[in-house]
């Protein structure tokens, strides 16, 4: 790379992580191509990214966002996975962790928070944007379903005593 390729390279990799939600630094030495493409796939699908960066321009970049410190996760061969929902990286990079034993999750940053490998892995057990909206859709509805239950089941009561009571009748 000559100086001009270093200088964009910096300039996109600033400008790809500045906005992310989460960011996750892993050692990756020993994954086949094809593991590699995996998981870029399962983070594209989790609306996240990865990123291979020499350690040297990554420092350089990340210092130029405010994102927190992780200048010492840096060292041998890292690869970087962000993700702006704060828990799509992290939940992809721990599973894909725990399917490749070559694929190990150092730590990473939630914004301006520096998060360790156990960090990383509470993130990933927290659920996503989308779940968390599900759940409290979920929560809105199920009062409405109770009350239109309990209206209903009066009148379903009184519709069975007088069933009862009609059928009494005809059989007397």
């Amino acid at each position: 790379m000559d100086r001009a390729q270093k200088a964009e390279f910096i300039t996109s990799f600033r400008d790809s992580v500045k906005d992310a939600g989460a960011i996750v630094v892993a050692h990756y030495a020993g994954l086949s191509v094809s593991e590699m493409e995996n998981l870029r796939v399962q983070m594209k699908q989790a609306g996240g990214h990865v990123k291979v960066a020499k350690n040297r321009l990554a420092k350089l970049a990340l210092e130029q966002t405010e994102n927190a410190d992780m200048s010492d996760l840096l060292t041998g061969q890292v690869v970087f996975a962000y993700s702006s929902d704060p828990v799509a990286a992290p939940k992809v990079a721990v599973k894909f962790a725990k399917d490749n034993e070559n694929f190990v999750v150092l730590g990473g940053a939630m914004g301006a928070v520096g998060l360790d490998a156990d960090g990383v892995k509470a993130l990933a057990s927290v659920p996503s944007l989308d779940e968390l909206r599900a759940t409290i859709a979920g929560m809105l509805v199920r009062p409405a379903t109770k009350i239109a239950v309990v209206l209903q089941a009066p009148g379903s009561q009184v519709a069975r005593v007088v069933g009862a009571y009609a059928d009494k009748d005809a059989a007397a």
